[in-house]
């Protein structure tokens, strides 16, 4: 029998890796939100007037479920879940249509030296991050975890500071 630290320790461990590849993927795109627009657009799936919403929109809410699942707050895994729902069902499509365009996930790659691998690597990156999330519900469940509210979260951390500064 592994020990339940261990346990504890590596669904630890693949909750924040799966975090950071979110934050990542935000961050990037965020940073560049015209460029994620062409690659939305490119998709053609959403129509003219939701793709500039989407650009902005989207990054920001990765990134906010990507803090959210550092900190385990319920609800965050079920984001996160969702939005690689959506990614590979969007990137499904792109290869079924044969587009030979880059997925946008981390920013821009190179299209000449990509072509079609960029949605395929994609699709199968977001499978392993589909996986991992489906490994975290197994852990949740398997070792009694329960993921915390986000007013709990924040009474323990003021909790904490406020022994700190008392001290």
């Amino acid at each position: 029998m592994i020990p339940l630290s261990w346990k504890s320790w590596s669904y630890a461990a693949v909750r924040i890796g799966l975090a950071l590849s979110f934050l990542v993927a935000g961050a990037v795109k965020i940073a560049n939100p015209m460029t994620f627009a062409v690659t939305i657009d490119a998709f053609g799936i959403l129509p003219g007037p939701l793709v500039m919403p989407v650009a902005f929109l989207l990054p920001v809410i990765e990134i906010l479920g990507a803090a959210a699942l550092i900190f385990d707050i319920r609800g965050s895994l079920g984001l996160i879940t969702l939005m690689l729902l959506v990614f590979i069902a969007v990137l499904a499509y792109g290869l079924h249509m044969g587009l030979d365009i880059d997925c946008g996930c981390y920013g821009p790659g190179d299209p000449e030296a990509e072509a079609y691998a960029g949605i395929r690597d994609a699709l199968w990156r977001d499978l392993f991050m589909l996986a991992c999330a489906a490994s975290l519900y197994v852990w949740r469940k398997v070792l009694g975890m329960r993921p915390g509210s986000l007013a709990v979260k924040y009474q323990s951390v003021k909790t904490f500071i406020c022994k700190e500064e008392s001290a």
